[in-house]
């Protein structure tokens, strides 16, 4: 299985599949609104203001599983984001990342790039960096800022 082989639900409910992200790069987020790293929602926006436009993509899936940190129906999170941040980039329906639930995107990300065993998802704000090929070619800790790989999603797209 490749990532584009993939379908998730957005926030709103409807199926889409991850093959319409072919040929882009990818920064893959699970977030949450009432977290300590929230602020980086900042961050992401900004990249996404930047790069959008030479073919970069935010792919936001809100996760309740760290904390209760991600209350609400999707509808009050995307609010949140937007009314808070100005989040322009695609939110996804709330997903686990860890367990019996898991969503099976995080199942295979975490294989690719996961250590041992694919290691679970430790708190909100981990981010898988996807190549215009589909591959993950880094998972990032939450602590680390968006603008910190900005570098790296610079020479994915191919600037100088």
């Amino acid at each position: 299985m490749e990532l584009y082989d993939f379908m998730v639900k957005d926030s709103n409910g409807s199926n889409v599949s991850l093959s319409e992200y072919k040929g882009k790069v990818l920064l893959i987020v699970n977030t949450a609104t009432e977290c300590g790293f929230t602020p980086q929602y900042s961050g992401l926006q900004e990249l996404y203001n930047k790069y959008k436009d030479k073919g970069f993509e935010i792919l936001d899936f809100p996760c309740n599983q760290f904390a209760n940190q991600a209350p609400g129906t999707n509808e009050e999170i995307g609010n949140f984001c937007t009314g808070r941040f100005g989040i322009t980039f695609r939110q996804f329906d709330k997903i686990d990342v860890n367990g019996e639930k898991e969503s099976p995107l995080f199942t295979w990300l975490k294989a690719q790039k996961g250590g041992l065993g694919g290691a679970k998802i430790k708190w909100n704000f981990t981010k898988f960096l996807i190549n215009k090929n589909g591959e993950v070619v880094s998972r990032y800790a939450p602590a680390k800022t968006p603008m910190a790989i900005e570098k790296e999603i610079v020479k994915l797209l191919g600037d100088k």
